[in-house]
């Protein structure tokens, strides 16, 4: 749909809409430009400002909660709106802001706050963004426009380890390297501005606003959603931050400049199995995708929680990761999408993401604890049997809905 219309190609195909794709580039730069911070924040929080381990997994799990739960209160609102594209500059705009901060800062407090405003703006876009490529992909083709958007963004979140290597052997200074990532972000600002269009609401999209969160709202959903959530919920406990893979890389002997090479392996993976799982997913049931995923996470985790097995173990638990990611994340939003009651698709995002959030928040200082007080390989051993969890929580039998 462009302008509240399904598009189809020259042969009558669905093809994935305009808005999917210019919504895909302005992803790709601001990934681009968060991850070229994001892969050397941790190393520049424990080595530059003296950070524990734990007040890593603090700050990060802090940090990607607010982000999930803040969606719940931007999707209800872009209901509410019967539009999504001024929440997206907003969130966006939060974002590129907070650039600048991170160079700046000379305590932890200041990263915390920055990583604060960062996620806050990660928050207020999520939720309006899926529900815009809901609102404008016809229901056969969903997995894979997801799918595509998710890999959009995920090329940006390879180019911007990439480039914090190359930027890391030319000037050895990390501060002078964050201040790289201000651009891509302005870049991601026009492109959105300019090249993405709002889609015209459908009979009866706006709605009264009502708080998502009131108990009351549990009534309009059914309870293929409510198991999507529920399972939601116990992957994000096995997925803490990727901050943790960046400091297992420096624990097994990289060098600062090189850490975020670990990234860029995860999110080559992630991106080359992004789309083919999403379209994969409109063709068999997304919860056999979404399994394949969780067995991944299970197999990564225990190849970085090995000892004896040095870099090659760490970029096999990199790769493993990055496919698992691939095989979930857009999944998940599908599963959301295809479950939720017909005009309430930001609101549905919303709750989603603030069960997660908590969830993450969880995971990532249960994660902290565990690599201070028993080691590194407690931390991931811990995350495998999450990721079980959800796994068994997948052969529960489901309510009606495409999600099963």
């Amino acid at each position: 749909m462009e302008h509240g219309r399904f598009a189809a190609d020259a042969g009558g195909r669905r093809a994935i809409p305009r808005t999917v794709w210019m919504l895909g580039l302005v992803s790709l730069f601001m990934d681009l430009s968060s991850e070229l911070i994001h892969s050397l924040l941790p190393i520049f929080l424990v080595s530059g400002l003296g950070a524990s381990v734990l007040a890593v997994g603090v700050i990060e799990g802090v940090a990607e909660a607010t982000a999930l739960i803040v969606k719940v209160f931007s999707g209800a609102i872009s209901d509410f709106l019967g539009r999504r594209k001024g929440l997206l500059l907003a969130g966006y705009g939060l974002a590129a802001l907070s650039k600048p901060l991170f160079p700046l800062a000379h305590s932890v407090g200041t990263v915390f706050a920055a990583r604060f405003i960062d996620r806050i703006g990660k928050g207020i876009r999520g939720a309006p963004r899926d529900a815009l490529v809901a609102d404008v992909t016809p229901p056969e083709i969903r997995g894979a426009a997801f799918g595509l958007r998710q890999s959009m963004d995920t090329v940006g979140a390879v180019l911007g380890p990439a480039l914090a290597v190359v930027l890391m052997l030319a000037f050895t200074d990390i501060r002078h390297v964050l201040w790289f990532a201000v651009v891509p972000g302005v870049v991601a600002m026009a492109l959105l501005f300019w090249g993405v269009r709002e889609a015209r609401p459908g009979p009866g999209e706006a709605r009264p606003f009502r708080s998502p969160i009131r108990w009351g709202a549990a009534r309009d959903f059914g309870a293929a959603y409510w198991r999507v959530v529920a399972i939601g919920a116990v992957f994000t406990l096995a997925r803490f931050s990727e901050a943790f893979l960046i400091l297992r890389g420096q624990d097994m002997g990289l060098s600062i400049a090189w850490a975020p090479a670990v990234l860029i392996v995860m999110s080559l993976f992630f991106t080359v199995s992004a789309y083919p799982a999403g379209w994969l997913s409109d063709r068999v049931p997304r919860t056999a995708v979404l399994a394949a995923g969780l067995v991944l996470l299970v197999l990564a985790d225990l190849a970085l929680a090995a000892t004896g097995g040095g870099v090659r173990a760490l970029l096999a638990g990199a790769a493993l990761w990055g496919l698992h990611m691939g095989f979930s994340q857009g999944i998940l939003s599908a599963m959301v999408a295809d479950t939720m009651p017909p005009g309430l698709k930001g609101t549905a995002f919303g709750i989603f993401n603030l069960a997660s959030g908590v969830c993450m928040l969880l995971a990532s200082v249960l994660a902290g604890w565990l690599w201070q007080d028993w080691g590194p390989s407690a931390t991931f051993l811990a995350g495998a049997g999450f990721a079980a969890m959800a796994l068994l929580g997948l052969a529960v039998p489901a309510g009606r809905g495409r999600a099963a």
